[in-house]
C-alpha cells in the first residue's frame, strides 16, 4: 500500500502551459509521481470570469483528490491570482500556487527597482503580483503587461525569428519604460519564448535583466515544501507522470510534447493509466516510457 508521502503529486492547468511546471518539477523533484490535468475543453481561464474560474478550478481540483494526490500545484496564473485562497478553504490537502514563488524571485532579483510582469488579461487584472510583492517588500513596485498573442505564439511553436521577438518587443516596451528591471513571466507558456523575451529585453534596457521563470521558481518552492512537510517522497527511482486532459484535439501531442520537453503519446484513443501512477500492471516503475507519456481523456 502506498503511503501518504508517496502518493503522487497534483497538478492542473487551464490547458497545456502547465507542462512547463510539470517539466521544472521533474528536473527539481525527480523521484515524485505526477498526475497532471488540462482543462482543455475550458481553455482558457484568462478572458472567464472570477466565479466561473474558481468553480473550473474546484472541479479540476477534485479530480485529481479522486486520484490520491498529496498536495496541489495550481499551474495556472490566473486560477493562482482568483482561486487560490477558495480552494484553501475548500479543499482538505495543501494547494501551491505559482504567483508567490514567481514574486519571492522577482523581488530578490530585482533588489528594490520596479519588476515588470508579462502574464494573461485575468492575471494582471486581478493585481495578484503587485499584492504578492507588497507582501513580500512595501518598497517594490510592479508594472503588468497583458500578453495574448504570446499565448498564442507559444501554442503554434512559433517560438524564433523575427515575429515572435517582434511581439515580444511590443509588449515589453511599456515595462521597461516604466523602469522595469527585472520580467516575471507570469504566464506558464511564457518560458517556451524566453529567448525572444530576454534578447528583446536587453534591447530595450541596453543590457540584460533578470527574467523570473516562475515555473522553476515554484518547483523550488515545492520541493522546500515537501521536505519541511515530511511530504517527500521515499523512493528513489524516476516518478511517473499520468496526463489527464477534458478534450484531446489532434494537436495535442505535438503542443503537449513542446511544454513539456518529452514524447507524448495521444492516437485519439482513451486509455486508464495504471492505479498507481509510477507501476504499470506489472508492478514495474513508470508510466511514462521511451515511447512517450500516455493520455487519458476524462469529463469533468
Amino acid at each position: 500500500m502506498t503511503s501518504h508521502r508517496d502518493a503522487p503529486l497534483g497538478v492542473f492547468d487551464s490547458g497545456l502551459g502547465g507542462l512547463t511546471v510539470v517539466r521544472a518539477l521533474r528536473k527539481r523533484c525527480p523521484a515524485e509521481d505526477i498526475v497532471y490535468l488540462g482543462d482543455t475543453a475550458r481553455v482558457p481561464y484568462g478572458t472567464r470570469s472570477p466565479e466561473t474560474v474558481v468553480r473550473y478550478a474546484l472541479g479540476c481540483a477534485r479530480v485529481l483528490i479522486g486520484r490520491g494526490v498529496k498536495a496541489i500545484v495550481v499551474a495556472c496564473n490566473t486560477v493562482s491570482a482568483v482561486a487560490i485562497d477558495m480552494l484553501r478553504v475548500e479543499l482538505d490537502l495543501p494547494v501551491l500556487g505559482v504567483i508567490l514563488p514567481g514574486a519571492r524571485a522577482a523581488v530578490a532579483a530585482s533588489r528594490g527597482a520596479t519588476i515588470g510582469v508579462l502574464g494573461t488579461a485575468g492575471t494582471i487584472a486581478s493585481g495578484a503580483y503587485p499584492r504578492a510583492v507588497a507582501s513580500l517588500s512595501t518598497r517594490t513596485e510592479v508594472a503588468g503587461q497583458a500578453a495574448p498573442l504570446l499565448v498564442s505564439l507559444a501554442e503554434e511553436g512559433w517560438v524564433d525569428g523575427e515575429v515572435p521577438r517582434l511581439v515580444a518587443r511590443r509588449y515589453l516596451e511599456p515595462l521597461i519604460g516604466a523602469g522595469a528591471r527585472s520580467i516575471v513571466l507570469g504566464c506558464t507558456h511564457f518560458p517556451l519564448l524566453r529567448a525572444a523575451i530576454e534578447a528583446e529585453t536587453a534591447s530595450l534596457a541596453g543590457g540584460p535583466l533578470p527574467i523570473v521563470d516562475s515555473a522553476s521558481a515554484t518547483a523550488e518552492e515545492v520541493a522546500s515544501f515537501l521536505a519541511e512537510r515530511g511530504l517527500a517522497t521515499s523512493r528513489t527511482a524516476p516518478g511517473g507522470l499520468a496526463l489527464l486532459v477534458t478534450d484531446l484535439p489532434k494537436s495535442f501531442a505535438t503542443v503537449a510534447a513542446r511544454f513539456l520537453g518529452e514524447p507524448v503519446v495521444a492516437d485519439g484513443a482513451v486509455r486508464r493509466p495504471p492505479t498507481q501512477v509510477g507501476e504499470d500492471a506489472a508492478g514495474r516503475s513508470s508510466s511514462s516510457s521511451a515511447q512517450g507519456v500516455d493520455v487519458e481523456q476524462i469529463d469533468l
